[in-house]
Formats: structure tokens, C-alpha cells, sequence
């Protein structure tokens, strides 16, 4: 399970966050519509679902139970359901990697960068912007 912090659309910017697990297919399917925007089922059946092999009905219950958690809004256009994310694509992985250090890592980054650095296969472009990252982080932490 990932615990994914969204902040609530009908709240100002300031408002309060809401923390709720989701699995890693909800996750999947959150990032599906929030990276298209307003979605209906059959589109995310189409575009989501049918290459997973899940039928529309399971694809129609998790919308909806994320739109229960909170992750999915839901309104009426010419008289058929839109789902959308009122978080982005970006917002959501970066809740997810929040919760994972935080959890799972006990919100220590070493065996994230040591996993990096042992095991994964980083391209130039990706280890640039890590060192993009680190120099905004050690430039963040110069200031006053």
C-alpha cells in the first residue's frame, strides 16, 4: 500500500492535506487520469484497463473508491461521469516517494541512493538531474 497526500480542490492553497493508502494499481490508474485529465470510464477502460486485462467494472470501482479516498473528482458533462485528479501526475509520484522514504526507509534517502548507486541503471539524462537536485538541495541549505 502507498499513502498518497493530496490536497483537497474544494479548500484554498493553504488547505489541509489528506493522507489515504492506495495500492499500487489505484496508483497507477490515479497517475492514468491525472496525467489526461477528465476522464470517463469507458476511456479509462480503454486506455488503462484493457491493457492490464481488468474488466470495466473493476476499473469503475477503483474510481470510485478513490473518489471516496478523496484522489478523484467526479462530475456530470452531457449527462456521462468525468473523473479528474485534482493533484498532478508529478504531485502523486512525489507523495508516493514521500511515503515510501517515510515508511518504508524510516525517511532516510541513503538506501534509496545506495540502491541507485549498487543496482540501478541511471542514464546520463537521469544523473543530471540528480546532480541538478543535489546542487538545488546544497544551495537551498546555504541560505539563511
Amino acid at each position: 500500500m502507498t499513502t498518497v497526500v493530496a490536497k483537497a480542490a474544494t479548500e484554498p492553497r493553504r488547505s489541509r492535506v489528506t493522507a489515504k493508502s492506495i495500492g499500487d494499481q489505484e496508483l497507477a490508474l490515479l497517475r492514468y487520469v491525472a496525467e489526461r485529465g477528465p476522464v470517463t470510464v469507458a476511456q479509462a477502460v480503454e486506455g488503462f484497463g484493457s491493457a492490464r486485462g481488468l474488466a470495466r467494472s473493476t476499473v469503475l470501482t477503483m474510481m470510485d473508491r478513490l473518489r471516496a479516498k478523496g484522489h478523484l473528482e467526479r462530475r456530470r458533462v452531457d449527462g456521462v461521469f468525468q473523473y479528474s485528479s485534482p493533484a498532478s501526475s508529478g504531485e502523486l509520484l512525489r507523495g508516493a516517494v514521500r511515503s515510501f522514504v517515510e515508511k518504508t526507509l524510516d525517511g532516510s534517502v541513503s538506501p534509496f541512493v545506495s540502491y541507485l548507486v549498487e543496482s540501478a541503471e541511471v542514464s546520463n539524462e537521469e544523473l543530471a538531474e540528480l546532480e541538478r537536485l543535489v546542487a538545488k538541495l546544497q544551495s537551498q541549505r546555504q541560505e539563511p
